[in-house]
Protein backbone atom coordinates (compact mmCIF):
# COMPACT_ATOMS: atom_id res chain seq x y z
CA UNK A 1 0.00 0.00 0.00
CA UNK A 2 1.41 3.06 -1.36
CA UNK A 3 1.60 6.95 0.65
CA UNK A 4 -1.00 8.07 -1.86
CA UNK A 5 -3.49 5.37 -1.06
CA UNK A 6 -2.74 6.02 2.63
CA UNK A 7 -3.73 9.68 1.87
CA UNK A 8 -7.15 8.57 0.42
CA UNK A 9 -7.96 6.44 3.53
CA UNK A 10 -7.11 8.69 5.95
CA UNK A 11 -9.34 11.43 3.95
CA UNK A 12 -12.30 9.53 4.14
CA UNK A 13 -12.26 9.07 7.66
CA UNK A 14 -11.42 12.59 8.73
CA UNK A 15 -13.73 14.21 6.35
CA UNK A 16 -11.16 16.29 4.44
CA UNK A 17 -10.04 16.26 0.97
CA UNK A 18 -7.00 15.18 -0.34
CA UNK A 19 -5.66 18.56 -0.81
CA UNK A 20 -6.64 19.80 2.91
CA UNK A 21 -4.33 16.37 3.61
CA UNK A 22 -1.59 17.52 1.67
CA UNK A 23 -1.91 20.69 3.02
CA UNK A 24 -1.89 19.67 6.79
CA UNK A 25 1.32 17.52 6.04
CA UNK A 26 3.09 20.17 4.29
CA UNK A 27 2.31 22.03 7.27
CA UNK A 28 3.41 19.11 9.80
CA UNK A 29 6.76 18.91 7.79
CA UNK A 30 7.44 22.40 7.69
CA UNK A 31 6.93 22.87 11.58
CA UNK A 32 9.00 20.10 12.35
CA UNK A 33 12.33 21.01 10.04
CA UNK A 34 12.10 24.34 11.80
CA UNK A 35 11.61 22.57 15.24
CA UNK A 36 14.74 20.96 14.23
CA UNK A 37 16.33 24.24 12.72
CA UNK A 38 16.25 25.68 15.76
CA UNK A 39 17.24 23.02 18.29
CA UNK A 40 20.66 22.61 16.33
CA UNK A 41 21.26 26.61 16.42
CA UNK A 42 20.58 26.35 20.23
CA UNK A 43 22.80 23.71 20.82
CA UNK A 44 25.73 25.68 19.51
CA UNK A 45 26.95 28.00 21.90
CA UNK A 46 25.61 31.90 21.54
CA UNK A 47 27.94 34.06 20.82
CA UNK A 48 27.46 37.75 22.81
CA UNK A 49 29.32 40.29 22.56
CA UNK A 50 30.12 43.25 25.30
CA UNK A 51 28.84 46.50 23.86
CA UNK A 52 30.76 49.84 25.17
CA UNK A 53 27.90 52.48 24.91
CA UNK A 54 30.14 54.86 27.26
CA UNK A 55 30.46 57.44 24.05
CA UNK A 56 26.86 57.36 24.03
CA UNK A 57 26.39 57.67 27.66
CA UNK A 58 28.77 60.41 27.81
CA UNK A 59 26.85 62.14 24.78
CA UNK A 60 23.41 61.91 26.57
CA UNK A 61 24.77 63.10 29.45
CA UNK A 62 26.32 66.15 27.76
CA UNK A 63 23.21 67.35 26.04
CA UNK A 64 20.97 66.72 29.23
CA UNK A 65 23.45 68.84 30.97
CA UNK A 66 23.12 71.18 28.03
CA UNK A 67 19.62 71.23 28.25
CA UNK A 68 19.37 71.62 31.95
CA UNK A 69 21.45 74.84 31.81
CA UNK A 70 19.41 76.59 28.81
CA UNK A 71 15.96 75.79 31.39
CA UNK A 72 17.82 77.23 34.42
CA UNK A 73 18.87 80.68 31.87
CA UNK A 74 14.95 80.72 30.69
CA UNK A 75 13.68 80.48 34.11
CA UNK A 76 16.06 83.22 35.40
CA UNK A 77 15.08 85.52 32.43
CA UNK A 78 11.47 84.85 33.53
CA UNK A 79 12.26 85.48 37.25
CA UNK A 80 14.13 89.05 36.14
CA UNK A 81 11.43 90.20 33.43
CA UNK A 82 7.76 88.74 33.83
CA UNK A 83 5.79 88.98 30.82
CA UNK A 84 2.45 89.95 30.53
CA UNK A 85 1.12 87.71 27.50
CA UNK A 86 -1.74 89.40 27.38
CA UNK A 87 -0.51 92.96 26.99
CA UNK A 88 3.08 91.08 24.61
CA UNK A 89 0.35 90.08 21.92
CA UNK A 90 -2.16 93.11 21.80
CA UNK A 91 1.39 95.51 21.12
CA UNK A 92 1.65 93.26 18.05
CA UNK A 93 -1.47 94.25 16.96
CA UNK A 94 -1.94 97.59 15.78
CA UNK A 95 -5.65 97.94 16.79
CA UNK A 96 -6.90 99.33 19.50
CA UNK A 97 -9.30 97.34 21.42
CA UNK A 98 -10.37 99.36 24.00
CA UNK A 99 -12.06 101.80 22.06
CA UNK A 100 -13.57 99.47 19.70
CA UNK A 101 -17.09 100.31 18.92
CA UNK A 102 -18.91 96.63 18.01
CA UNK A 103 -20.96 96.99 14.96
CA UNK A 104 -24.66 96.12 15.44
CA UNK A 105 -26.05 92.58 14.19
CA UNK A 106 -27.76 93.41 10.95
CA UNK A 107 -31.01 92.86 10.10
CA UNK A 108 -32.87 91.13 7.44
CA UNK A 109 -33.90 93.43 4.45
CA UNK A 110 -31.59 95.92 5.60
CA UNK A 111 -29.57 96.31 2.97
CA UNK A 112 -30.15 98.05 -0.31
CA UNK A 113 -28.09 96.00 -2.53
CA UNK A 114 -28.58 98.60 -5.26
CA UNK A 115 -27.53 101.39 -3.32
CA UNK A 116 -24.63 100.00 -0.25
CA UNK A 117 -21.45 101.35 0.31
CA UNK A 118 -18.75 98.83 -0.27
CA UNK A 119 -18.29 99.01 4.77
CA UNK A 120 -22.11 97.96 4.43
CA UNK A 121 -21.51 94.95 2.37
CA UNK A 122 -18.39 93.72 4.48
CA UNK A 123 -20.63 93.43 7.01
CA UNK A 124 -22.18 90.75 5.48
CA UNK A 125 -21.46 87.44 5.99
CA UNK A 126 -18.61 85.67 3.84
CA UNK A 127 -18.36 89.20 2.19
CA UNK A 128 -14.54 90.75 2.06
CA UNK A 129 -13.11 93.85 1.11
CA UNK A 130 -12.98 91.94 -2.36
CA UNK A 131 -16.11 90.75 -3.04
CA UNK A 132 -17.88 93.80 -1.77
CA UNK A 133 -15.96 95.69 -4.23
CA UNK A 134 -16.93 93.25 -6.91
CA UNK A 135 -20.22 93.37 -5.96
CA UNK A 136 -20.59 97.65 -6.75
CA UNK A 137 -18.06 96.92 -9.86
CA UNK A 138 -21.08 94.62 -11.29
CA UNK A 139 -23.55 97.00 -10.02
CA UNK A 140 -22.56 100.05 -12.10
CA UNK A 141 -21.68 97.83 -14.53
CA UNK A 142 -24.81 96.92 -15.08
CA UNK A 143 -26.91 99.90 -13.84
CA UNK A 144 -27.86 97.85 -11.02
CA UNK A 145 -29.55 94.88 -9.67
CA UNK A 146 -32.95 93.90 -10.91
CA UNK A 147 -33.33 91.01 -8.97
CA UNK A 148 -30.97 89.25 -6.32
CA UNK A 149 -30.86 86.27 -7.75
CA UNK A 150 -28.24 88.38 -10.12
CA UNK A 151 -26.20 88.54 -7.23
CA UNK A 152 -24.66 84.96 -7.94
CA UNK A 153 -23.28 86.23 -11.27
CA UNK A 154 -20.39 88.12 -9.31
CA UNK A 155 -17.48 86.55 -9.06
CA UNK A 156 -17.03 85.31 -5.28
CA UNK A 157 -20.83 84.38 -4.80
CA UNK A 158 -21.83 81.27 -5.02
CA UNK A 159 -25.34 79.08 -3.96
CA UNK A 160 -24.21 78.60 -0.18
CA UNK A 161 -22.83 82.19 0.06
CA UNK A 162 -26.02 83.74 -1.27
CA UNK A 163 -28.04 81.86 0.90
CA UNK A 164 -26.43 82.86 3.36
CA UNK A 165 -26.49 86.94 2.39
CA UNK A 166 -29.70 86.83 0.64
CA UNK A 167 -32.54 87.56 3.86
CA UNK A 168 -30.08 90.57 4.64
CA UNK A 169 -30.32 92.23 1.22
CA UNK A 170 -33.63 94.17 -0.56
CA UNK A 171 -33.59 95.62 -4.05
CA UNK A 172 -34.81 99.63 -4.91
CA UNK A 173 -33.94 100.86 -7.59
CA UNK A 174 -31.19 103.46 -7.76
CA UNK A 175 -32.74 104.76 -11.16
Amino acid sequence: MGAFAVFKKLSKKIGFTETEIKVLLFLAISFLAGFVIKIVNDSSSPEYKNFDYSEQDSLFNFYTKKAEKNLEIEKEKKEKNPVDYKQEVLDFNPQNFENKEIAAPLLEKSVNINAADKESLKRLPGIGEKTAQNIIDYRSKTGGFKTLDELMEVKGIGTAKFNKIKKFLYIESSF
